[in-house]
């Protein structure tokens, strides 16, 4: 079982990426905000990897982080999760946005990944509502809760409005991260005007 991959990044596409690692170039799955906090082809990465084996093939799954791990690990226990709707939720939303929302019931999160429809969704929240506690990005105070849920909202509206205007979201979400980062408590006006400024260079 491949368990980590330290190499050189050869290639990165839509939902994958290639790692050269001593001239063997082993194609990884893995969530868009993983692939867009990638370093530039040819520079060095380290990620960690989950091995799925079956029948006709051997998959590998890529995360830059212990926390988006388990939560894979987690999200492929729930019937009808398999790993590339795992991968989808990761790609819309953090471990902690995972803890905040299923914490609270919230399945409109979910539902805004790829194969994720309002039955699944429910599953999703029924099944694992009670194990989030113990998950990373958990243990949030009420503040904390609200905090996250302003700044995941104005992140969404924002990606919206920079996918409006032709921006990927593999090249747009790492940008708002930051500015939300930042400038905590900026209105979505502010956060667009600057991902914009940011994103022209």
């Amino acid at each position: 079982m491949i368990g980590l991959l330290t190499g050189v990044v050869a290639g990165v596409e839509a939902d994958r990426c290639l790692i050269d690692v001593a001239g063997v170039g082993y194609v990884v799955s893995a969530s868009t905000q993983t692939l867009a906090s990638l370093p530039e082809p040819p520079e060095r990465v380290r990620l960690l990897i989950e091995t799925v084996v079956r029948e006709e093939s051997i998959q590998l799954y890529g995360f830059r982080t212990a926390d988006e791990q388990e939560w894979f690990r987690l999200l492929t226990t729930v019937q009808g999760v398999g790993a590339k709707v795992a991968l989808a939720i990761l790609s819309v939303a953090t471990p902690g946005d995972l803890v905040l929302s299923i914490g609270a019931g919230d399945k409109t999160t979910l539902t805004r990944a790829a194969g994720v429809g309002a039955r699944l969704a429910e599953r999703i929240v029924t099944e694992l509502r009670n194990k989030v506690g113990k998950m990373p990005g958990g243990g949030a105070a009420p503040l904390g809760k609200a905090a996250g849920l302003a700044a995941h909202s104005i992140e969404n509206d924002a990606l919206q409005a920079l996918a409006g205007l032709g921006f990927r979201r593999a090249e747009a979400w790492p940008v708002l991260g930051r500015i939300l980062t930042e400038h905590e408590g900026a209105g979505l006006d502010t956060v667009i005007r600057l991902a914009l400024k940011d994103l022209a260079r």
